[in-house]
């Protein structure tokens, strides 16, 4: 019983990484509010060079894990609104750490891999 909690808890744990590793989620929840609502063409723009298709598919894969809410209004044409679950925004609030170091550390990343690149090549 043991064994198969721990594999169950190491098999969320890599579909959550895996989740928050993607190309596009973490953009995504950075632009996505808990207490506003963001429009599926207002995302769309906000996160810049993902195709219509991707974003659904992101969205789709961020509300099934309970980190946003989708609301369709009964219009013509339909009004379609994400936002961040409180599951959700407490993701964003753990992974800001993760924003601040590469911020932090981006010139010495850069400065590694042009050191290596030069190394090996």
């Amino acid at each position: 019983m043991a064994t198969e909690l721990i594999s169950a808890k190491e098999t969320l744990l890599r579909e959550v990484l895996e989740r928050v590793g993607d190309k596009w989620s973490l953009l995504v929840i950075e632009e996505l509010d808990e207490d506003e609502p963001v429009r599926f063409s207002d995302l769309r723009r906000q996160v810049g060079g993902i195709s219509q298709k991707m974003l659904t598919k992101t969205l789709r894969q961020l509300e099934r894990d309970g980190l946003i809410t989708r609301k369709v209004h009964a219009e013509v044409p339909p009004r379609v609104e994400y936002r961040l679950t409180s599951l959700g925004s407490g993701l964003g609030e753990a992974l800001c750490s993760m924003w601040f170091w590469v911020e932090e550390h981006m010139n010495d990343v850069q400065r590694a891999r042009r050191k290596y690149d030069k190394a090996n090549s």
